[in-house]
């Protein structure tokens, strides 16, 4: 802004009128004053002529005090509000324009439309204050370390069934892998780690929370004491013959990256459900692919070392042998097992007290003895054993003597005789 009697100027406009007061004065040639304001030569002969012919205020910007060039219309600003009080009101300035230029071709920057919504008094956005704690540095290598996780949350806004969000985070490029499922459990557990080590390979330790699913809450049997081990989970059966190491966390604060993530999602993924108007879990999942692929071209950061740590996908034979419910059952006399209240007779040859029944995640059924496959089939119906003759014994009326029986005769002497045989 210029006065008659005072110019107000920039910091770096200041600077300029101190240097070209001394090309003025001949303490600096054009080359030094072009070398310390960052111009060209024919560009301190412009401001040199201007402070000649103008004064000092001639330095000042020329759009001072006036309607930037470059500014956004009226009318692009008007739509681009009636749009988010329409459909993106709860969205965050960020979410919000990243949707505007996806999806209606309106590119804005995140603080333009922060600074027009606070301008309107629209500030839900703010971030609160988190408690600090203490930083733990990303791990340096690809697959050396990924946290899991499940949130339960309302992902369809009541437009589907509640269900739960499993997801994989890598602790050093916080790349993302996740799938969605009807409960936390074991089965869904087996089942998206192979999905995951199917894509990226197996990684040297998993950093999970003490979920029943994943940490065993049964005590020791005596047996696993003697052995100087703990009870583990299907889950973690797997994991120790996988050779993937689990660490378990002992708040949630300890795997903060995931439960990051999983705030990030809670808002960002919900409103693209929303906008994409899925409401099952098949389309969910269909629809995670391409959203975490854009997710993770934006959002991934490279590891401290380039090594991937992630050791090569078994065999689907061997991985579909690990991931599964294994349990073991008596193997009778007659080459019967009892499982799951069915039965089933074993064909194989084979000499054992017990066997291991596999329930595989495509819902096969899988018999082993020391690694080693057992034929059998089903039992349709258990044996019934033959049902022993009953013999029914019949109920005799009483026989009534008649009254001429012996029965009714008296034995003993008349009682005259007995009374004269006690008086002798």
């Amino acid at each position: 802004m210029v006065g008659e009697d005072r110019v107000t100027m920039s910091g770096k406009e200041l600077r300029r009128v101190h240097v070209i007061r001394q090309v003025l004065e001949h303490r600096l040639t054009q080359k030094e004053a072009s070398t310390l304001l960052g111009v060209t030569d024919r560009q301190i002969r412009r401001l040199t002529r201007r402070v000649e012919q103008e004064g000092d205020h001639g330095l000042v910007h020329r759009a001072r005090g006036r309607p930037s060039n470059r500014r956004i219309s009226e009318g692009r600003k008007t739509t681009i509000l009636q749009l988010y009080e329409t459909r993106y009101g709860d969205f965050g300035p960020t979410l919000a324009s990243e949707q505007l230029t996806e999806r209606h071709r309106l590119p804005l920057s995140a603080e333009t439309l922060r600074r027009w919504l606070r301008a309107r008094g629209i500030e839900h956005f703010s971030r609160r204050k988190r408690p600090h704690r203490a930083w733990r540095a990303r791990k340096a290598h690809v697959g050396e370390l990924v946290q899991v996780d499940g949130s339960h949350h309302d992902w369809f806004e009541g437009r589907g069934p509640r269900c739960v969000l499993l997801a994989y985070i890598d602790d050093a490029s916080s790349r993302v892998f996740a799938r969605f499922y009807t409960h936390e459990g074991t089965i869904p557990a087996m089942d998206s780690f192979q999905r995951y080590v199917r894509r990226y390979g197996l990684p040297l330790a998993l950093y999970t929370d003490r979920h029943t699913t994943y940490q065993s809450p049964a005590a020791p049997t005596i047996e696993e004491q003697l052995a100087g081990v703990e009870p583990t989970s299907q889950f973690g059966r797997a994991l120790h013959e996988l050779g993937v190491e689990r660490i378990a966390a002992h708040s949630p604060q300890a795997k903060g990256r995931v439960e990051r993530l999983f705030k990030t999602f809670q808002d960002r993924l919900v409103k693209e459900l929303r906008l994409a108007k899925i409401a099952t879990l098949a389309a969910a999942n269909h629809f995670l692919d391409d959203y975490l692929s854009r997710y993770n071209r934006r959002f991934t950061v490279p590891p401290a070392q380039s090594t991937d740590l992630h050791r090569p996908c078994p065999a689907r034979s061997g991985l579909d042998r690990i991931l599964c419910i294994k349990t073991s059952r008596v193997l009778r006399r007659d080459w019967t097992v009892a499982h799951n209240g069915h039965l089933y007779q074993v064909q194989t040859n084979v000499r054992a007290r017990q066997v291991v029944m596999e329930d595989r995640l495509d819902g096969t059924l899988c018999l082993t003895h020391r690694g080693r496959v057992l034929d059998y089939h089903l039992i349709p119906e258990r044996p019934v054993p033959p049902a022993k003759p009953r013999t029914v014994v019949s109920r005799r009326r009483p026989v009534k003597p008649p009254r001429t029986h012996p029965w009714y005769k008296r034995v003993l002497p008349p009682r005259e005789l007995l009374a004269a045989a006690g008086r002798t």
